[in-house]
């Protein structure tokens, strides 16, 4: 179903992409993990009190009892939500819609690869990018934690809280290819692609935000994910899990259909 040669080039097309949203995670990561004391936890403290609710929008709260806590609260809040939402956006809004606008599907249609294959390819691609970069974060969190705070971090917890994240992440990238398909012009695909997840960001951040805004939480699917509650193993939080995952083999399905049924004007 795939076609290797096309795989390999869109792969090659995401390497620089995927270098610098690793070069920006691990930065991130890294300063963060390493503020993990209790000096400089007082102080994140200290901007708590003085900024509650900007800091609750973003998923940062107090009182931290653990690493994984400590993480969930200054990572998993906004850090590894926006800059892999940021990838999904640019790159799945690029493996179809693009080739259309700019006419390059004629070429390769007109090579025999079924359009099928084409789709099938370009969504595995993004698959393999959103879990490569998922794969390089765990591993790089584990990796700064044991060096800095040995014994400290819990490794289980943390792969579940990444597997949930990776589901997050694919039904983001879902809806962008799902767009890239339905578009033949890619301002359109980007509008939508990402708009819907920049919204629900926004939704997610009011949710947050305070206790008259809660009801928000009901209109973003970013509150499907669960953070704290897959730490805790609770079973609305693996629900939520397999939600998103259902969600996102829906999304890059439906893209799938779509493209191979729409009228390409080519």
């Amino acid at each position: 179903m795939l076609n290797m040669t096309l795989y390999k080039r869109e792969m090659k097309g995401s390497l620089k992409m995927l270098f610098v949203f690793a070069a920006i995670l691990s930065m991130y990561v890294t300063i963060i993990i390493r503020m993990y004391d209790p000096e400089m936890m007082a102080t994140l403290d200290s901007f708590y009190q003085a900024m509650p609710e900007l800091m609750a929008s973003v998923g940062m709260n107090t009182g931290a009892t653990s690493l994984i806590s400590f993480m969930i609260s200054y990572l998993y809040g906004f850090i590894l939500l926006i800059f892999p939402m940021a990838f999904c956006i640019l790159r799945g809004n690029g493996l179809i819609v693009r080739y259309v606008d700019r006419g390059s599907m004629v070429t390769l249609l007109a090579s025999p690869i079924k359009r099928r294959t084409v789709a099938i390819t370009q969504m595995s691609a993004l698959i393999s990018g959103i879990l490569l970069l998922t794969i390089y974060t765990a591993g790089l969190e584990m990796m700064i934690a044991e060096t800095n705070f040995p014994g400290e971090l819990a490794i289980a917890e943390l792969l579940k809280l990444n597997a949930s994240l990776l589901c997050l992440h694919l039904f983001i990238g879902g809806t962008c290819f799902l767009a890239s398909c339905i578009f033949s012009d890619t301002k359109y695909s980007i509008a939508l692609g990402a708009g819907i997840p920049a919204l629900m960001y926004i939704f997610q951040m009011l949710a947050n935000a305070g206790e008259k805004a809660d009801v928000i939480k009901y209109f973003t699917f970013f509150t499907l994910f669960d953070a704290n509650g897959i730490v805790a193993g609770e079973s609305s939080a693996v629900i939520g899990t397999l939600a998103l995952l259902m969600g996102a083999i829906i999304l890059y399905t439906t893209g799938v259909v779509v493209f191979c049924k729409k009228d390409l004007y080519i």
